[in-house]
């Protein structure tokens, strides 16, 4: 299905009406005082986390909501009609964050959390709310106030709690599909994966979990170089990073240095995600020729690195030790959300780190676009640019598929 994950929108709130300035001229009644009514009160905006919506394709393409205005007071001390609210539905795992500002207004992670982002003036005073004992006939209103007006930017991060890393062709894909219902595409060439893929992890009744693969990085990713820059930030709000490495690579690199690579990466992109919990699993094993042989580069692998965390041998084309990860990663999902259920402290410390994660992923996508734009501009002076091709640092369309 087709996917957005980044758009620029413009959201203003209606105004109030006006104030209306009225007098009762009743036969019989000579003096009958003020009723002019308030206006109504301007339609505010919202946006709603909708689990039918997976997508933000919509505002790429409607990029202007304006609620109704509120309607002007009127005689006989009647009140203007309010302007409709307008309600945006938006997925499940949508940040909305004011451009101008870089303030973050919400996250929407909540299946029907709903958020005003634009709230609509308030209406008027008639006439009739000036009258006193000393003020008989008052001639004075207020006008309707102005709407708020925002510029946002919607950013929808999947919401996986596991996240596969590694190079190009290290059996991410293959991985995912050993575990889960997902079937992302599968060959034998590097950046078969173009976009992020989802899946749900059954390891028991009623105990499951999302892991996301997203493309490949490659050394120099967090630079805007290959897919990686495009996927990285959908790596947020995971708890865990499973690093895979290909213990037998194609091109006979050292799975070692590939290991270095995807790790440096990730500390430039963001510190944060690269302090999140990764657990190494050497991948593709079914292609070495015996145990002896297996122990013999697994080990060397780890020793290498000096890696103090978990590590797991797997093949995902025979699924050999596959579900054994999954099952580890349930017990340790499960024994977070424990943890953070009975310390508050601990939860918030976890939700900071979510969002300094994502703060730090926002400001180098945003450094690397304006670097882009400055390069192009450069470019067109000097007469160098491609005239078809324009990159677009809003122009985030993608792919994604989502299989339980």
């Amino acid at each position: 299905m087709r996917f957005v994950d980044e758009a620029l929108i413009k959201v203003e709130a209606g105004a109030g009406g006006n104030g209306c300035m009225s007098f009762r001229r009743e036969k019989f009644i000579p003096f009958g005082g003020p009723d002019g009514g308030d206006g109504g009160h301007g339609g505010s905006i919202f946006f709603e986390a909708d689990v039918g919506a997976n997508t933000l394709v919509d505002y790429r393409y409607s990029r202007l909501f304006r609620a109704q205005r509120g309607v002007n007071g009127m005689g006989a001390n009647c009140t203007g009609r309010s302007g409709e609210d307008i309600i945006c539905k938006v997925p499940v795992g949508t940040t909305i964050i004011d451009e101008t500002t870089n303030e973050v207004l919400g996250d929407l992670i909540e299946p029907g959390k709903r958020l005003l982002v634009a709230k609509g003036g308030h209406g008027g005073m008639g006439n009739i709310n000036f009258k006193s004992s000393t003020n008989r006939s008052p001639r004075k209103t207020t006008d309707g106030g102005a709407g708020e007006v925002r510029q946002l930017r919607l950013e929808l991060k999947v919401l996986a709690d596991v996240g596969l890393l590694g190079l190009p062709n290290a059996g991410k894909s293959t991985f995912i599909r050993a575990v889960s219902a997902a079937k992302p595409k599968v060959a034998d060439y590097p950046f078969t994966t173009l976009v992020p893929n989802l899946g749900v992890v059954d390891v028991d009744r009623h105990r499951s979990f999302v892991m996301a693969d997203i493309p490949g990085l490659i050394e120099g990713a967090a630079e805007g170089a290959g897919l990686g820059i495009r996927f990285l930030k959908h790596l947020a709000r995971t708890r865990f990073l499973l690093h895979l490495v290909d213990v037998a690579p194609y091109d006979d690199t050292d799975p070692v240095a590939n290991v270095l690579a995807i790790a440096n990466e990730l500390k430039k992109f963001s510190p944060t995600l690269a302090s999140l919990p990764r657990w190494l699993i050497l991948n593709k094993i079914d292609l070495l020729q015996d145990q002896d042989t297996t122990d013999l580069i697994c080990d060397d692998i780890v020793q290498r690195l000096g890696w103090t965390g978990r590590v797991f041998r797997t093949s995902g084309l025979t699924k050999e030790g596959a579900m054994e990860v999954a099952y580890r990663l349930m017990d340790a999902i499960d024994e977070q959300r424990l943890l953070e259920s009975e310390n508050p402290a601990l939860a918030e410390a976890e939700a900071e780190k979510r969002r300094q994660l994502e703060a730090e992923g926002r400001d180098k996508i945003k450094q690397l676009a304006e670097r882009r734009k400055a390069e192009r501009r450069a470019a067109m002076e000097a007469g160098t640019a491609e005239d078809d091709e324009d990159w677009n640092e809003d122009d985030y369309d993608v792919e994604v598929e989502y299989r339980p």
